[in-house]
């Protein structure tokens, strides 16, 4: 549950903002629009989270969970794209990575989408050294994981404009309703219509 006081340094979102993955998945969808409302109200943006240099890194690791600023290379024929992604990368490939940028979904679909992939975590900690051990090969044509399709992006290093923010995993949950996402050429409820509509398609 997250609290509603408001510090204006931002040094660290998720130390006041705590919420259980077991008990987010089975709220009601106006539970999800009160949250992301508290949290608006905190003042959250990209740029307060990235100003704490706790857990920056230099570099991915698949399985963890980053935020980073992003240009895409070829934005200019891209129908939208989000500079603030929040990836779970699942491969590395020449020049960059492949991973699943959550803000693509609205927010009870990250959260159900989250519970779903806890089945590839590697340990129980919680903390971390807790990663997501998956493949698009392990859950590409699985019906329950069909939410993840609209979230594939492949990023480029050199399109990367910030460091990573690496998310530990007892902040997963609270990261999925983080109000962050930054959607370019779109809004975002455009966005989670197309992707809504793919996952069911």
């Amino acid at each position: 549950m997250a609290t509603t006081s408001k510090n204006p340094s931002m040094l660290d979102v998720f130390e006041r903002n705590k919420y259980d993955l077991k008990t987010s998945v089975k709220k009601s969808r106006a539970w999800y629009a009160q949250q992301v409302l508290l949290l608006n109200k905190q003042g959250i943006t990209p740029n307060r989270i990235m100003r704490d240099t706790t857990n920056l890194k230099a570099r991915i690791i698949p399985g963890n969970l980053y935020m980073f600023f992003y240009d895409p290379k070829l934005k200019a024929t891209l129908p939208y794209y989000d500079r603030f992604p929040l990836v779970f990368p699942y491969a590395s490939i020449p020049g960059g990575f492949m991973g699943l940028n959550m803000h693509y979904l609205p927010y009870p679909l990250r959260i159900q989408l989250l519970d779903r992939l806890m089945t590839f975590k590697n340990n129980d900690k919680m903390d971390g050294t807790t990663r997501l051990k998956y493949s698009w090969s392990l859950i590409s044509g699985v019906s329950k994981y069909k939410a993840a399709e609209p979230c594939i992006k492949h990023y480029l290093t050199d399109h990367v404009k910030s460091p990573f923010k690496k998310v530990d995993s007892a902040d997963w949950a609270t990261a999925m309703l983080l109000p962050v996402e930054r959607f370019v050429k779109s809004n975002k409820e455009r966005v989670w219509k197309d992707s809504i509509a793919q996952a069911t398609s």
